[in-house]
């Protein structure tokens, strides 16, 4: 069961783009929704919550606990640019089926508010951190893939070289497909290990989604959260992976070596 607690009013969107950032490996896509969500102002339009999320809580820097959160923000611009969903969290499902009924969820919502194209972010886990990393894409139809590849330097060709793409940041691009909804996600290689915090890959889809969707955010300011931040997500990275670990070792038997989730 899925609760979305309504934060503020209904907006009325147009040409709505979804982007998700959840935790995952190198909390790619949390960082860069995070700033997305503070550069632009967005607007808090449901938390999210449920009973099949982990039975924890997080320690704050008060030393009060925090249920763990998914929250959906907006922004809406006054110009030719689309509106914008953002779908940002201190988690994901870490089941398959309460992963599945979140995504529909998700996209509920978001054809509720005339959504066009589903961005998901998310990190490809090497083995050592990459001193250039690459940014690498894939999606349900060759028309968005090309779209976010044209002038950008990303790659497509992920076959043979990424595992399957497990967790939110794959399904929703998949179940998007269903929905007759243009879906691409972005991969940042990054280094696969729990407590490190891929600012700098974060930073590159940033580039990229600031070039196609004209956000207009400043990068640099990013360089002068680094440290808070860091700090921040390595203790939830930490808590995060201890969450998951049991459910995505059971799950991962069945695909061999993998090296990307979520």
């Amino acid at each position: 069961m899925w609760t979305f607690e309504k934060k503020s009013k209904k907006p009325e969107l147009r040409n709505t783009i979804l982007i998700e950032g959840l935790p995952g490996i190198g909390n790619v896509g949390k960082i860069a929704l995070d700033f997305i969500i503070s550069e632009t102002k967005a607007v808090k339009l449901f938390e999210v919550s449920s009973y099949s999320f982990p039975h924890s809580v997080f320690i704050n820097e008060n030393n009060l606990v925090e249920l763990p959160s998914i929250e959906i923000y907006y922004r809406k611009f006054d110009d030719e640019r689309p509106d914008l969903l953002l779908l940002t969290g201190d988690i994901q499902p870490i089941d398959e089926e309460s992963c599945y009924e979140f995504c529909d969820k998700i996209l509920d919502v978001a054809q509720e508010f005339g959504c066009k194209e589903v961005i998901t972010i998310g990190g490809i886990g090497l083995s050592e951190i990459p001193k250039n990393p690459k940014i690498m894409c894939t999606g349900n139809n060759k028309r968005i893939i090309s779209k976010y590849k044209k002038n950008t330097g990303i790659s497509d060709k992920l076959y043979g070289v990424v595992g399957p793409i497990i967790g939110v940041s794959g399904l929703l691009v998949g179940l998007s497909k269903k929905r007759n909804i243009d879906a691409v996600c972005l991969l940042a290689e990054t280094l696969g290990h729990p407590a490190y915090v891929a600012v700098k890959e974060a930073q590159l889809i940033l580039k990229i989604l600031d070039q196609k969707l004209k956000l207009k955010i400043d990068l640099k300011s990013l360089d002068k959260e680094i440290k808070d931040l860091e700090k921040q997500m390595k203790e939830k990275a930490k808590d995060i992976r201890k969450m998951s670990e049991l459910k995505n070792r059971k799950s991962l038997k069945q695909f061999g070596d993998v090296n990307y989730i979520g």
